[in-house]
């Protein structure tokens, strides 16, 4: 019998992580959710009115709203917007210039509601506040909110300490200002700290258990003193009976953002953006063992089986102690599994079954347990129409990509994009990113149809890592049926 969709969601919810969230995995949800159709404008209002409740719980007859110019501030101006029927309402924003277009938007529309709004932008501006703020029942700190790194500067730090001298009730708005305790933190969508009241803000589930366009946020972007080497060095160990396989995984690692890309393979390969080392023989053997094992300890990542054949399954588990971290796809994946210090492995259906003698099931809520709880140690990307990301706690999935995508080399480009990523990402976030980048690459060639090539991925790879492929995955945003069998 074909489950509903509130069925379907409340089973996903299995999925969902709880305990705390960073502040960088915040933006990701935050982005992930308007990518899914709620904008940033209805987040910073349902967080506003959330704080307002909780706030007007407490039956203050004075509130004064302390608000600096990011979208914390805006979500005070949100919460003083609805607290002002019910209370006398005072705003003292810190800074003239509001930063972020939400936040101004709800700045202005305090001036049609009754709201006594003070620009105190300077120290002596903050401490001619002082009887204002000790006269209210409430203070609300929406100053700086989950962005704030090093020192407060002026007025911030005149304004805490004030507060902090006249002793006055503090609900903090998401996260507390450095130095100013708080009687209560109200924190939006999850916990980022101690022990809050958490308001739920009308993020969709599946903003969390789904990879989107707000992952790209993740990516570590190179600074203007940045040199060669600072994307990190790859390393590729494969080829002998499929020589296309390693080219593909090398050139798609250096358009992920490795700056330098070595491939250890028996043939030549003549392309003169990758650095070859060039083995004896047909294929990878023995002999190669401590060569390779030198060019993995140096590599940041090493990226293993891509073409390599059965017969070199040997030297791959015997070098897999010297790699860091590494990426194991195809030939890798069959037992004895090979482990690096920090591993990924990329199987289809019938590779995961190989490497760990359990088969994927259909559904998609199948696949996400079967791969968490009987996948191996580190991290599986499970490939498949929906891809399913998990390091055996945690689970994510990701949608994006075509049907075209089953010819030949696709998954080679992967696991370069995955290996490229993992110079610079946790090996979670860099599976999961990987396979949302990489369907939404062959997602901008759809009018390749089945004509699409592996080589065609190359160049949209840096397209799909920017998000400038013509816009976010079109899957993503798409209403999916999750009982479709694969």
């Amino acid at each position: 019998m074909k489950k509903n969709p509130w069925q379907y969601a409340m089973e996903f919810r299995e999925f969902r992580e709880t305990g705390y969230i960073s502040p960088a995995r915040m933006r990701v949800v935050d982005a992930n959710a308007q990518a899914l159709g709620v904008s940033a404008v209805q987040l910073m209002e349902s967080a506003g009115k959330g704080l307002a409740d909780y706030v007007r719980g407490m039956s203050p007859g004075q509130v004064v709203v302390l608000c600096g110019k990011g979208n914390n501030g805006g979500d005070g101006f949100v919460a003083a917007r609805h607290l002002c029927r019910d209370c006398v309402v005072t705003v003292i924003v810190l800074s003239r210039d509001i930063r972020t277009e939400n936040a101004a938007r709800n700045y202005r529309a305090l001036s049609h509601c009754g709201v006594s709004v003070i620009i105190a932008d300077t120290p002596d501006a903050v401490r001619a506040c002082r009887d204002r703020i000790s006269a209210a029942d409430v203070v609300i700190d929406a100053m700086l909110g989950t962005g704030i790194t090093g020192a407060l500067r002026e007025p911030y730090a005149t304004c805490v300490k004030v507060v902090r001298d006249v002793g006055v009730p503090v609900v903090a708005a998401d996260t507390p200002t450095p130095g100013l305790p708080a009687s209560v933190v109200c924190s939006f969508h999850r916990a980022k700290a101690g022990d809050p009241v958490v308001i739920e803000i009308g993020i969709p589930d599946e903003a969390e258990y789904f990879t989107g366009p707000g992952d790209l946020l993740m990516v570590p972007q190179k600074g203007h003193a940045s040199h060669k080497g600072a994307g990190g060095e790859v390393l590729v160990i494969g080829g002998g009976p499929y020589q296309g396989a390693p080219y593909l995984a090398g050139m798609a690692a250096i358009r992920a953002g490795a700056d330098i890309v070595r491939v250890a393979t028996p043939h030549m390969l003549p392309c003169p953006d990758l650095i070859v080392e060039q083995t004896e023989g047909r294929m990878i053997r023995e002999e190669d063992t401590n060569r390779l094992a030198g060019l993995a300890t140096h590599a940041d990542v090493t990226v293993c089986g891509c073409g390599l054949g059965t017969e070199s399954h040997g030297v791959i588990t015997d070098i897999a102690p010297d790699m860091g971290r590494a990426v194991f796809d195809a030939d890798a994946l069959r037992q004895p599994l090979p482990v690096a210090g920090d591993s990924i492995y990329t199987p289809h259906a019938g590779e995961f079954s190989r490497m760990t003698g359990f088969r994927l099931p259909n559904d998609i809520i199948g696949r996400g347990r079967m791969v968490r709880d009987h996948g191996p140690a580190g991290v599986t990307l499970a490939k498949g129409p929906v891809d399913v990301i998990s390091d055996t706690s945690r689970v994510r999935f990701s949608r994006t990509g075509t049907p075209h995508m089953t010819v030949g080399g696709t998954g080679d480009v992967l696991a370069g994009v995955v290996g490229a990523l993992f110079c610079r990402l946790p090996a979670f976030e860099a599976a999961a990113l990987g396979a949302y980048v990489n369907g939404c690459a062959g997602e901008s060639l759809i009018d390749r149809g089945d004509g699409l090539a592996a080589t065609d991925l190359l160049t949209r790879i840096p397209l799909a890592i920017s998000g400038k492929n013509g816009g976010m995955s079109k899957a993503y945003h798409t209403k999916s049926d999750h009982n479709e069998a694969f």
